[in-house]
Protein backbone atom coordinates (compact mmCIF):
# COMPACT_ATOMS: atom_id res chain seq x y z
CA UNK A 1 0.00 0.00 0.00
CA UNK A 2 0.91 3.69 -0.77
CA UNK A 3 2.45 5.68 2.08
CA UNK A 4 1.21 8.48 0.31
CA UNK A 5 -1.53 9.91 -2.12
CA UNK A 6 -0.37 13.14 -4.39
CA UNK A 7 -3.39 14.18 -6.51
CA UNK A 8 -5.11 17.41 -7.87
CA UNK A 9 -8.80 18.10 -8.53
CA UNK A 10 -10.25 21.04 -10.69
CA UNK A 11 -13.20 22.18 -11.99
CA UNK A 12 -14.48 24.19 -14.68
CA UNK A 13 -17.45 26.24 -15.89
CA UNK A 14 -17.68 27.89 -19.53
CA UNK A 15 -19.46 31.21 -18.53
CA UNK A 16 -19.79 30.75 -14.46
CA UNK A 17 -22.33 29.49 -14.40
CA UNK A 18 -22.05 27.56 -17.30
CA UNK A 19 -21.74 24.13 -18.72
CA UNK A 20 -19.24 22.70 -15.99
CA UNK A 21 -17.33 19.65 -15.69
CA UNK A 22 -14.64 18.23 -12.51
CA UNK A 23 -11.92 16.00 -12.67
CA UNK A 24 -9.31 14.60 -10.54
CA UNK A 25 -5.97 12.98 -10.99
CA UNK A 26 -3.58 11.13 -8.88
CA UNK A 27 0.10 10.77 -9.90
CA UNK A 28 2.21 7.65 -9.73
CA UNK A 29 5.17 6.97 -7.86
CA UNK A 30 7.45 9.51 -10.04
CA UNK A 31 4.74 12.24 -9.93
CA UNK A 32 3.41 11.61 -13.00
CA UNK A 33 -0.59 11.75 -13.95
CA UNK A 34 -1.61 7.95 -13.68
CA UNK A 35 -4.98 6.84 -12.47
CA UNK A 36 -7.98 10.55 -13.24
CA UNK A 37 -11.74 10.67 -13.40
CA UNK A 38 -14.12 13.41 -15.34
CA UNK A 39 -17.31 14.07 -15.10
CA UNK A 40 -20.40 16.80 -16.34
CA UNK A 41 -22.30 18.64 -14.27
CA UNK A 42 -24.68 20.59 -16.63
CA UNK A 43 -24.90 23.84 -16.13
CA UNK A 44 -23.01 25.01 -12.58
CA UNK A 45 -21.30 27.72 -11.38
CA UNK A 46 -17.42 27.33 -11.09
CA UNK A 47 -17.11 27.19 -7.39
CA UNK A 48 -19.65 23.96 -7.48
CA UNK A 49 -17.72 22.29 -10.05
CA UNK A 50 -14.33 22.94 -7.51
CA UNK A 51 -16.03 21.77 -4.44
CA UNK A 52 -17.56 18.62 -6.61
CA UNK A 53 -13.80 17.72 -7.60
CA UNK A 54 -12.60 17.46 -4.47
CA UNK A 55 -15.56 16.07 -3.00
CA UNK A 56 -15.27 12.94 -5.83
CA UNK A 57 -11.51 12.50 -5.65
CA UNK A 58 -12.08 12.18 -1.53
CA UNK A 59 -14.77 9.30 -2.04
CA UNK A 60 -12.32 7.82 -4.08
CA UNK A 61 -8.72 8.22 -2.58
CA UNK A 62 -8.20 5.22 0.32
CA UNK A 63 -9.18 7.29 3.51
CA UNK A 64 -6.37 5.34 5.54
CA UNK A 65 -3.96 6.64 3.69
CA UNK A 66 -2.37 10.49 3.88
CA UNK A 67 -3.37 12.44 0.68
CA UNK A 68 -1.88 15.92 -0.44
CA UNK A 69 -4.34 17.98 -2.72
CA UNK A 70 -3.20 20.34 -5.28
CA UNK A 71 -5.74 22.93 -5.76
CA UNK A 72 -6.11 26.12 -8.02
CA UNK A 73 -9.17 27.31 -6.44
CA UNK A 74 -8.34 29.40 -3.18
CA UNK A 75 -12.17 29.41 -2.54
CA UNK A 76 -12.61 25.69 -2.28
CA UNK A 77 -9.27 24.89 -0.49
CA UNK A 78 -9.95 27.85 1.69
CA UNK A 79 -13.85 26.72 2.46
CA UNK A 80 -12.77 23.26 4.02
CA UNK A 81 -9.40 24.47 6.17
CA UNK A 82 -9.76 28.34 7.14
CA UNK A 83 -14.01 29.32 6.94
CA UNK A 84 -15.89 25.91 7.60
CA UNK A 85 -14.83 26.36 11.22
CA UNK A 86 -16.36 29.54 11.51
CA UNK A 87 -19.02 28.87 9.08
CA UNK A 88 -20.33 26.12 11.40
CA UNK A 89 -20.11 27.96 14.97
CA UNK A 90 -22.08 30.68 13.24
CA UNK A 91 -25.13 27.67 12.13
CA UNK A 92 -23.84 27.87 8.57
CA UNK A 93 -23.88 31.71 8.13
CA UNK A 94 -21.11 33.75 6.59
CA UNK A 95 -19.48 37.40 8.05
CA UNK A 96 -22.68 39.47 6.15
CA UNK A 97 -24.86 37.02 8.48
CA UNK A 98 -26.29 35.36 5.04
CA UNK A 99 -26.68 31.33 4.11
CA UNK A 100 -23.33 29.94 3.43
CA UNK A 101 -22.91 28.85 -1.01
CA UNK A 102 -22.80 25.43 -1.65
CA UNK A 103 -23.82 24.52 1.76
CA UNK A 104 -24.66 21.21 0.97
CA UNK A 105 -21.27 20.23 -0.70
CA UNK A 106 -19.20 21.93 1.51
CA UNK A 107 -21.00 19.37 4.70
CA UNK A 108 -20.49 16.17 2.41
CA UNK A 109 -16.57 16.85 2.08
CA UNK A 110 -16.24 17.84 5.70
CA UNK A 111 -17.90 14.20 6.71
CA UNK A 112 -15.27 12.94 3.90
CA UNK A 113 -12.45 14.51 5.94
CA UNK A 114 -13.43 13.57 8.88
CA UNK A 115 -10.65 11.04 10.76
CA UNK A 116 -8.42 11.27 7.55
CA UNK A 117 -4.82 12.98 7.07
CA UNK A 118 -4.81 15.71 4.16
CA UNK A 119 -2.76 18.32 3.16
CA UNK A 120 -3.89 21.17 0.54
CA UNK A 121 -1.72 22.67 -1.24
CA UNK A 122 -2.40 26.02 -3.48
CA UNK A 123 -0.86 25.60 -7.06
CA UNK A 124 -1.46 28.52 -9.59
CA UNK A 125 -3.41 27.50 -12.30
CA UNK A 126 -2.25 27.78 -16.10
CA UNK A 127 1.10 28.51 -15.75
CA UNK A 128 4.40 27.65 -18.07
CA UNK A 129 5.95 25.05 -16.23
CA UNK A 130 3.00 25.00 -13.62
CA UNK A 131 1.96 21.64 -11.54
CA UNK A 132 1.49 18.63 -13.75
CA UNK A 133 -1.23 17.34 -11.93
CA UNK A 134 -2.73 20.56 -11.18
CA UNK A 135 -2.84 20.81 -15.08
CA UNK A 136 -3.41 17.75 -16.41
CA UNK A 137 -7.26 18.30 -13.72
CA UNK A 138 -7.83 21.43 -15.34
CA UNK A 139 -7.33 20.28 -18.74
CA UNK A 140 -9.98 17.31 -17.96
CA UNK A 141 -12.39 19.42 -16.06
CA UNK A 142 -12.61 21.67 -18.94
CA UNK A 143 -13.04 18.79 -21.61
CA UNK A 144 -15.67 17.50 -19.32
CA UNK A 145 -17.65 20.73 -19.22
CA UNK A 146 -17.20 20.91 -22.74
CA UNK A 147 -17.88 17.71 -23.83
CA UNK A 148 -20.73 16.88 -20.57
CA UNK A 149 -19.12 13.29 -21.20
CA UNK A 150 -17.36 11.15 -18.33
CA UNK A 151 -14.08 10.30 -18.75
CA UNK A 152 -11.23 8.77 -17.10
CA UNK A 153 -8.64 5.78 -16.87
CA UNK A 154 -10.67 3.34 -15.79
CA UNK A 155 -12.87 3.63 -19.00
CA UNK A 156 -9.70 4.04 -21.09
CA UNK A 157 -10.30 7.43 -22.08
CA UNK A 158 -6.85 9.16 -23.76
CA UNK A 159 -5.35 11.78 -21.63
CA UNK A 160 -7.05 15.38 -22.57
CA UNK A 161 -5.49 17.56 -24.72
CA UNK A 162 -2.99 19.74 -23.52
CA UNK A 163 -3.82 23.67 -23.31
CA UNK A 164 -2.67 26.30 -25.79
CA UNK A 165 0.36 28.07 -25.15
CA UNK A 166 -1.39 31.40 -25.47
CA UNK A 167 -3.13 30.32 -22.33
CA UNK A 168 -0.56 29.83 -20.16
CA UNK A 169 1.80 32.81 -18.24
CA UNK A 170 4.92 32.79 -16.47
CA UNK A 171 5.04 31.23 -13.33
CA UNK A 172 5.52 33.43 -10.26
CA UNK A 173 5.53 32.96 -6.55
CA UNK A 174 4.93 29.86 -4.62
CA UNK A 175 2.89 27.32 -3.42
CA UNK A 176 0.55 27.67 -0.06
CA UNK A 177 -0.57 24.74 1.79
CA UNK A 178 -3.50 24.32 4.54
CA UNK A 179 -4.07 21.95 6.80
CA UNK A 180 -7.29 20.30 8.17
CA UNK A 181 -7.88 21.88 11.65
CA UNK A 182 -6.14 24.95 10.77
CA UNK A 183 -7.03 28.35 12.58
CA UNK A 184 -10.53 29.26 11.09
CA UNK A 185 -12.30 32.14 10.64
CA UNK A 186 -15.62 33.48 8.23
CA UNK A 187 -14.36 35.58 5.27
CA UNK A 188 -14.05 39.36 5.54
CA UNK A 189 -17.00 41.37 3.22
CA UNK A 190 -16.13 44.71 3.37
CA UNK A 191 -13.12 45.77 1.14
CA UNK A 192 -9.53 46.96 2.63
CA UNK A 193 -5.63 47.43 2.17
CA UNK A 194 -3.87 43.71 1.92
CA UNK A 195 -0.83 44.34 1.76
CA UNK A 196 1.73 46.31 -0.33
CA UNK A 197 3.78 46.15 -3.49
CA UNK A 198 4.10 48.28 -6.61
CA UNK A 199 0.10 47.79 -7.61
CA UNK A 200 -2.66 47.95 -4.77
CA UNK A 201 -4.07 45.27 -3.28
CA UNK A 202 -7.12 45.04 -1.41
CA UNK A 203 -9.47 42.74 0.10
CA UNK A 204 -12.41 42.08 -2.34
CA UNK A 205 -16.19 43.65 -1.46
CA UNK A 206 -18.07 40.87 -3.17
CA UNK A 207 -16.83 37.62 -4.96
CA UNK A 208 -15.76 37.60 -8.58
CA UNK A 209 -14.00 36.45 -11.29
CA UNK A 210 -10.23 36.77 -11.89
CA UNK A 211 -9.87 38.66 -15.26
CA UNK A 212 -6.61 37.18 -16.38
CA UNK A 213 -6.64 32.96 -15.36
CA UNK A 214 -11.18 33.23 -15.08
CA UNK A 215 -10.97 31.46 -11.84
CA UNK A 216 -13.19 32.74 -9.11
CA UNK A 217 -11.81 34.87 -6.28
CA UNK A 218 -14.18 35.19 -3.04
CA UNK A 219 -15.44 37.78 -0.59
CA UNK A 220 -12.38 39.20 1.51
CA UNK A 221 -9.70 37.34 -0.78
CA UNK A 222 -6.67 40.03 -1.73
CA UNK A 223 -7.33 40.96 -5.48
CA UNK A 224 -4.84 43.89 -7.38
CA UNK A 225 -5.12 45.19 -10.97
CA UNK A 226 -3.77 42.74 -13.31
CA UNK A 227 -3.32 43.70 -17.31
CA UNK A 228 -6.90 42.18 -17.82
CA UNK A 229 -8.62 43.60 -14.55
CA UNK A 230 -9.14 42.61 -10.92
CA UNK A 231 -8.15 39.75 -10.34
CA UNK A 232 -5.54 37.60 -8.18
CA UNK A 233 -2.25 38.78 -7.24
CA UNK A 234 -0.16 35.98 -8.52
CA UNK A 235 -2.01 36.66 -12.01
CA UNK A 236 -0.57 40.56 -12.15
Amino acid sequence: MADRITAACDGASKGNPGPAGWAWVMADGSGEPERWEAGPLGTATNNVAELTALERLLTTADPSVPLEVRMDSQYAMKAVTTWLPGWKRNGWKNSAGKPVANQELVVRIDALLAGRTVEFRYVPAHQVDGDRLNDFADRAASQAAVAQQPAGSAAGSPAPPPAPASSRKPAKGGSRSGARGASSGSAPAGGGSAGGGSARTIKARYAGTCRSCGRPYAAGEPITKTPDGWGHPECR
